[in-house]
């Protein structure tokens, strides 16, 4: 099946505006240059906290569902009224119905037959009747039921059913893809990867961030969402203390997706800098005027199953990086791994010494073929096949 022309119903697991972009929003965005897209928002699989961000965003939702489906970034997006609760049966039960209803109304508007069912959450089996799709993909890109607040239990069980039924299985991660490969003998392992012509104009001259720029050099930057569930905020603190003469820069929102984070770690550091998000077409400017990358993440349940889509990111950008072992970039030998703060520290100081503008080139080239372009073909094939 080439994925041209077709008509595809993505259900995702976040909202298409976040302030991170991630795997389904550069793959559909790219998809619907030359097919028909319904990207259908989170149904909050996350039980909501009483939390500033948490609320705006059930405030939005309520607005946005009673609008249908929108066109955004030349597809359709439509945000589903649920309920963020899917613990019990008889909640899973009203959520399946009213996300029926929902979908079967945006598809009949927007004149969709037989679409390719892609869906990164088990939850769309619901709708497996409804859409008669061409196709079906599960695309696993995170251990979602190892998350805070997920039903875990009910998600694992609606997983073994959805992917028992996928034509396709996508996994982002070696762990990923093991476990999947209990459930489908159709298995892909397409780990994250990044828009590397993007990335590699950071190696040409041009802007560089101005709050970057602003450090003092060497300049360490890690950029992504600043969050408890994911990054080992005591070793990015510890590292910093081992050397006051760093300039540690974060950029991102800290909180996206795990509101209760704690930074205070990193208060009263004062080569820490939380520089806040920037839009996607800014990180090369970030990039551009860093001497290193981090990947600072905690080895836990959760990250164990994580390829972090900044990798690819960092190393089209020409960056030497610098993260703890997760298992999934064992085979990435571009990345030096240290698993405590004297190692990484260390690890910083000899990516830093051994540098060169020739080293930059060769890691940006290497990282050529892992684009997200490169990824759609290889999906091509494999449903295809």
């Amino acid at each position: 099946m080439r994925l041209e022309e077709k008509d595809i119903v993505c259900v995702g697991f976040a909202d298409w505006d976040a302030e991170l972009w991630t795997n389904q929003q550069h793959l559909m965005s790219r998809l619907a240059a030359r097919n028909r897209v319904l990207f259908v928002e989170s149904l909050g699989l996350r039980r909501p906290q009483l939390a500033g961000r948490d609320v705006r965003r059930i405030a939005r939702r309520l607005r946005r569902a009673l609008r249908g489906p929108r066109p955004a970034d030349g597809l359709h997006v439509l945000s589903p009224l649920v309920v963020p609760a899917h613990g019990r049966p008889g909640l899973r039960a009203l959520n399946a119905r009213l996300l029926r209803a929902q979908v079967r109304r945006a598809v009949q508007r927007l004149g969709l037959t037989r679409p390719v069912l892609w869906s990164y959450v088990p939850q769309a089996e619901a709708l497996l009747d409804v859409l008669d799709p061409s196709a079906v993909v599960y695309h696993c890109v995170d251990d979602i039921a190892a998350q805070k607040g997920v039903a875990g239990a009910a998600f694992r069980a609606a997983e073994a059913r959805f992917a028992a039924r996928a034509d396709l299985v996508l996994a982002s991660a070696p762990a990923l893809a093991a476990r999947m490969r209990t459930l489908s003998d159709r298995v892909l392992e397409a780990p994250n990867v990044a828009d590397t012509a993007l990335f590699a104009e950071a190696l040409a001259p041009g802007p560089e961030d101005s709050a970057i720029t602003a450090l003092p050099q060497p300049r360490i930057v890690f950029t992504g969402a600043v969050v408890g569930t994911k990054l080992d905020l005591e070793l990015l603190a510890a590292v910093a203390r081992r050397r006051p003469d760093w300039a540690f820069a974060l950029v991102g929102p800290v909180g996206a997706g795990d509101p209760g984070t704690d930074v205070s770690a990193l208060h009263g550091l004062p080569n820490v800098h939380l520089l806040g998000p920037r839009p996607y077409a800014g990180l090369p400017a970030v990039l551009r005027a860093a001497d290193a990358a981090l990947i600072p993440y905690a080895v836990n349940d959760l990250t164990r199953s994580v390829f972090p889509m900044k990798v690819y990111e960092y190393l089209a950008a020409g960056l030497p990086v610098v993260a703890t072992p997760l298992p999934a970039l064992a085979g990435v030998d571009a990345i030096t791994t240290a698993s405590d703060a004297n190692a990484m520290a260390g690890a910083l100081a000899r990516a830093l010494d051994e540098d060169s503008p020739a080293r930059r080139q060769a890691r940006s080239e290497a990282a050529r073929g892992h684009s997200w372009d490169a990824r759609l073909e290889q999906i091509s094939r494999a449903l295809a096949a």
